[in-house]
């Protein structure tokens, strides 16, 4: 079995193992494991990738509940569900609903074992509750000339041991200036932010304002999420760690392919 899989969580508590990408595993003290955004495809040109082997191998973590914040191949992988649908077939997946119509499609994942979650939703789930945001709202940001996103993208909050972790997904460029998408995060009060960023791309926030971001949100803790991954969509973690200031929130840079337990 996967390490994590034996990982003992007290209570009050969540187990959280980052992957690489966007690819993160929770759990709970009464051992519910929910996956978000998986991404193991066994296929890995070293052009793109950079590591030749997945971080995973599916059938070694027992998976309950799978959720997906957008239907792009990094974030809802068909391949990757196919292989937790064959070692985990209970196994629920909750998402948008391009990324739902996608799982559907593409692999022998049922109608009984899907649900779809939309901006503003909340769905309790065994042990846990997700709430569901717009991360980049359907219309774009017309005044930074953002267009329209091409699918549904949504930020999670999950509700675990009485701790709630926000998971931006990739949210729009200037997420940290749109208050009216802010507020009702803001509301829940989460501990900690699992943020998208990249110091030079544009399509998510910069460092600056996954920063900016963690600030508002008033969160104990950030951690960098969405590199790590491919050779050219990647980042060092340390920098961005660097652009906190004492006294706000932490950044908490988890390693490759590791889990902590937090607090």
């Amino acid at each position: 079995m996967h390490p994590f899989a034996e990982l003992t969580v007290p209570a009050g508590k969540v187990g959280i193992h980052w992957f690489e990408q966007n690819a993160y595993a929770l759990k709970d003290s009464k051992g519910t494991i929910v996956l978000i955004d998986p991404y193991f495809p066994h296929d890995r040109p070293p052009e793109r990738f950079l590591r030749p082997q997945p971080p995973v191998v599916e059938a070694e973590l027992p998976t309950d509940y799978v959720l997906v914040t957008h239907a792009h191949g990094d974030h809802t992988n068909s391949e990757t569900i196919a292989r937790i649908r064959a070692a985990w077939p209970e196994a629920q997946y909750i998402g948008p609903k391009e990324s739902i119509a996608q799982i559907l499609r593409d692999t022998d994942v049922d109608e009984a074992h899907v649900q779809t979650i939309e901006a503003g939703q909340t769905l309790p789930l065994g042990t846990l509750t997700v709430h569901a945001f717009y991360s980049k709202p359907p219309e774009g940001d017309p005044k930074a000339g953002i267009k329209p996103p091409d699918v549904t993208h949504l930020g999670l909050v999950i509700e675990m041991e009485g701790k709630r972790l926000y998971v931006t997904g990739d949210s729009i460029n200037t997420l940290a200036e749109h208050d009216e998408l802010l507020a009702p995060i803001a509301a829940l009060e989460p501990d900690i932010a699992f943020i998208t960023t990249h110091p030079t791309e544009g399509e998510f926030p910069f460092f600056e304002g996954s920063v900016k971001l963690a600030q508002k949100l008033d969160v104990d803790a950030a951690v960098p999420s969405h590199y790590a991954c491919f050779t050219k969509r990647t980042y060092d973690p340390q920098e961005w760690a660097a652009m906190f200031p004492a006294g706000g929130p932490k950044p908490l840079v988890i390693p490759w392919n590791t889990h902590i337990v937090y607090p």
